[in-house]
């Protein structure tokens, strides 16, 4: 038992009241009456824990009587054999904020770090519970993955001009073997429970009377995203995805499991409600598959799989597409699971920061904190990362690296590319090193944990594109963007952000690019927006095409954290766009990028900022004459293709760059711009409003 916590003083002379009060809360739920004893003994001894926090003990204190370096004989006398609470000795501080680091003999008082809160992962508490919308229903299966690296490259798939393009059948002439009710019985998010609905979970598979033979369907898990599977051929499955909650619109991400399968069988499994109409499956990528049977027993994790891969327009489905692949399973009586891209969960993510947060070394440079909380109440996480124990005036010196991540749940790589990055931050190599010494990291790496979680393609809970709302001024709505965009506006009160990106995942091109803001209303700085993405380029010349970057500024995209970051004066303000699919260039050509492709992104995406804030401006100086040869070239072939001639007094200042340029658009999200779905039905319901969507 604590022997301060037995100590004769009588209550009211201590003189801190919130010990006071701790100490009367304490007593009246009987920690002091011997009922709790097993739990007073949980907590150390008052001397072992002022060992431990000795920094606030004054200096004229002696905790040990057998220490006699400090204090005078009689003080030592008078608190031989006797403990010590630093709240009851008068003369300790009086505040609990107020801490002394000791810099060139000389004691530098500084704020403490604010307390650990309840939800940011340590050992001694467990991770909070995904919180789902409380009408969607979970399984308790806790679904885990096996990260792997192919030995070779896994290649594109090769159209061989044979690949069938089945008709939508329906369930009217096939069998329902899986159907989910669709999780948004109500238009709006409403509240959310840790583990979703209520009550026992339904048998999806009710409508199979034989299942013999049938394949059995599951994606009622974190990140899970099947909504029906209707049996047409005796090896043949139609699958309906389940749209982004509370819309109708961007179905494109899937993952499922699947069990019940026999080995030398070829399925053909046909999605029939896909939206866009391109896609990178049409030019060579694959799905994932992944085997339980083989991650145990080969250590084989998620890998490329499917022959008569074809995507195509839904002839039965006005405005839809569909996706057609054929494959066999590796074992009998198999759990294999199916998806767009590597999954990344919420879970995921809380078990790698858990590591972090729990690790001597990387936790004296990186602190885990809470932004906010997301609509359903999940934690969305800021990391803090720069090294410790600096001179005062140095850190107040330190430009500022904004990296965000996530904002899209269905764009999985963008998670693997934030893994990367963060192992390489805050690893042990001296490249890490000086990047912590240079910079303060502010990192949210998933900034729509709600998405993620409800197995989302785009949105959030309101039904809208987070990315299309960073002005936004409706913070209970927004929380995540809300407070990144404040977050940044403190930061730049503060110090230089020397550079912003949020990464993402691009689903109709190839390789890794980044989409920039073009600065021709700064003379001073016109094309450096283009350096640091030609540097990314040379350092992952296999990966990244500087070719396929892009500066136009679109009054469509106004709305996106690139955007808003930049009009709030952060020049180099970018997103670095992943392909689903794998690379075009060098050695990787006709190649899918793997996990640890995707994670080494990350280690690059360091590197170049090595490069880009190198004192030594060589590297920054031919990488801007270069551009400007290059924009030259690219203004003379279009040029010539118009039929036109440049004026040898024309400079390049005087060309408008965007005209050259084509759209940066990747995706149809501005359909899922505006006012969140419960604002829309509430304005119905007052004004009887019809149409505000």
């Amino acid at each position: 038992m604590c022997p301060t916590l037995e100590t004769s003083t009588p209550w009211m002379s201590v003189k801190d009241p919130y010990e006071t009060f701790m100490q009367q809360h304490l007593q009246h739920y009987g920690l002091f009456t011997g009922r709790n004893a097993g739990y007073q003994r949980t907590f150390e001894s008052v001397p072992t824990w002022e060992k431990n926090h000795d920094y606030l003990l004054s200096e004229n204190i002696s905790v040990d009587s057998n220490d006699s370096d400090t204090g005078s004989s009689s003080k030592q006398e008078e608190t031989k054999g006797k403990h010590y609470s630093f709240l009851l000795e008068q003369d300790l501080f009086k505040t609990r904020q107020l801490v002394f680091d000791f810099h060139e003999g000389k004691k530098v008082p500084r704020l403490r770090e604010p307390r650990s809160l309840f939800a940011v992962p340590s050992l001694s508490a467990p991770n909070q519970k995904p919180r789902w919308p409380l009408e969607c229903e979970v399984i308790k299966d806790e679904i885990c993955h096996i990260d792997w690296k192919p030995p070779e490259p896994e290649p594109f798939y090769q159209v061989t001009g044979y690949e069938k393009t089945p008709m939508c059948v329906g369930e009217g002439k096939g069998n329902v073997v899986y159907c989910i009710d669709p999780a948004t019985k109500s238009p709006y998010f409403t509240c959310s429970r840790a583990g979703g609905s209520r009550g026992p979970i339904k048998d999806a598979t009710v409508f199979v009377k034989e299942k013999d033979g049938i394949l059995l369907f599951e994606s009622r898990f974190e990140s899970g995203n099947l909504q029906k599977a209707v049996r047409v051929g005796l090896n043949d499955y139609e699958l309906t995805l389940q749209t982004d909650l509370y819309t109708n619109k961007h179905t494109q991400w899937f993952y499922f499991r699947v069990q019940n399968m026999k080995p030398g069988i070829t399925y053909r499994f046909t999605i029939i409600n896909l939206m866009k109409s391109n896609s990178l499956y049409n030019m060579g990528m694959k799905p994932l598959m992944y085997s339980e049977t083989d991650a145990l027993s080969k250590k084989i994790g998620w890998r490329r799989v499917g022959s008569e891969i074809r995507y195509y327009k839904n002839q039965s489905l006005e405005g839809l597409h569909s996706l057609t692949w054929t494959c066999q399973f590796p074992n009998q009586g198999d759990t294999c699971y199916f998806a767009h891209c590597y999954p990344y969960t919420y879970t995921d993510l809380q078990r790698y920061l858990n590591e972090i947060s729990n690790d001597s070394r990387r936790s004296q440079y990186c602190t885990v904190r809470s932004l906010c909380r997301s609509l359903a109440g999940n934690t969305v996480y800021v990391l803090t990362i720069t090294s410790p124990f600096q001179n005062a005036v140095f850190t107040a010196a330190k430009k500022a690296v904004v990296v965000t991540a996530r904002v899209h749940p269905g764009e999985t790589n963008s998670s693997w590319m934030m893994k990367g990055f963060l192992d390489f931050i805050l690893g042990d190599s001296h490249d890490a090193e000086i990047l912590r010494n240079m910079f303060i990291f502010k990192v949210v790496p998933m900034l729509n944990p709600d998405g993620v979680i409800v197995g989302n393609y785009r949105c959030s809970l309101t039904g809208r594109d987070l990315n299309r709302n960073y002005k936004t001024i409706l913070q209970n709505a927004f929380p995540c963007v809300w407070h990144t965009r404040n977050m940044v506006k403190r930061l730049l009160s503060e110090r230089e952000v020397i550079l912003y990106c949020d990464f993402h995942g691009h689903s109709r091109k190839n390789n890794v690019f980044m989409y920039g803001c073009d600065n021709k209303n700064s003379p001073s700085m016109r094309l450096q927006e283009r350096i640091f993405p030609l540097m990314m380029s040379k350092n992952a010349a296999d990966q990244f095409s500087y070719k396929s970057c892009k500066f136009r500024v679109q009054k469509s995209k106004e709305g996106t954290g690139r955007i808003v970051m930049w009009r709030l004066g952060i020049v180099n303000s970018y997103t670095m766009e992943s392909t689903f699919s794998g690379s075009t260039l060098g050695n990787r050509k006709g190649t899918h990028f793997t996990t640890e492709d995707l994670k080494s992104l990350g280690y690059h995406f360091c590197d170049t900022l090595l490069d880009f804030c190198d004192p030594d401006q060589t590297k920054f100086s031919q990488c801007l004459t270069e551009i400007g040869e290059r924009l030259e070239q690219e203004i003379l072939s279009k040029m010539e293709r118009l039929g036109k001639e440049m004026n040898h007094d024309t400079h390049l200042s005087d060309v408008e760059l965007s005209d050259i340029e084509s759209s940066t658009s990747g995706s149809n999200s501005s359909e899922s711009d505006g006012l969140p779905v419960h604002l829309i039905d509430l304005a119905r319901k007052v004004g009887g409003l019809e149409d505000l969507s």
